[in-house]
């Protein structure tokens, strides 16, 4: 059983290639995930190529499945939490906020907005977010019929 860490979602997909952290002694520390499978709520289930018995699987028990920064989703800084909470957002309507919290929804995440003019929960969906810089504040559309609570 696999579980994120740092606030992201899963990640783990079939055909990923994986480290084993810390690496066991014996054979090797890169794998290919050849199944996965998750119910969304506390993990996913994954087998590694190369392990093939329950005793080589817990061996592998409190480690860490590391992938390739290159393999990793184009989109991945709009799903660190931990990176985006805190971080200036400059609204097309002309409001500054900062998103105190990141919400994950079935569908897309959901920023809390709080600033001047009070709470706004962003949608994180296509044409609201382009892109988050690495540092200063980031840009979104808010959609029509969204309003600021006081």
């Amino acid at each position: 059983m696999t579980v994120p860490v740092h606030g992201l979602p899963l990640l783990v997909r079939a055909g990923l290639e994986v480290a084993v952290v810390p690496p066991p002694l014996r054979g090797s520390r890169w794998h290919v995930v050849t199944a996965c499978s998750s119910d969304d709520r506390a993990g996913a289930l994954v087998a590694l190529s190369g392990v093939g018995s329950i005793s080589e699987a817990e061996r592998l028990v409190g480690g860490y499945l590391l992938a390739r920064v290159d393999d990793l989703p184009e989109d991945l800084a709009l799903l660190d939490a931990e990176r985006l909470v805190g971080r200036e957002v400059a609204c097309d309507d002309g409001a500054r906020a900062t998103i105190a919290e990141v919400m994950r929804g079935p569908a897309n995440d959901v920023w809390v907005l709080r600033g001047e003019r009070g709470e706004l929960l962003l949608p994180v969906i296509p044409g609201t977010v382009p892109s988050v810089p690495d540092e200063g504040p980031i840009d979104v559309s808010v959609p029509a019929g969204l309003a600021w609570e006081a």
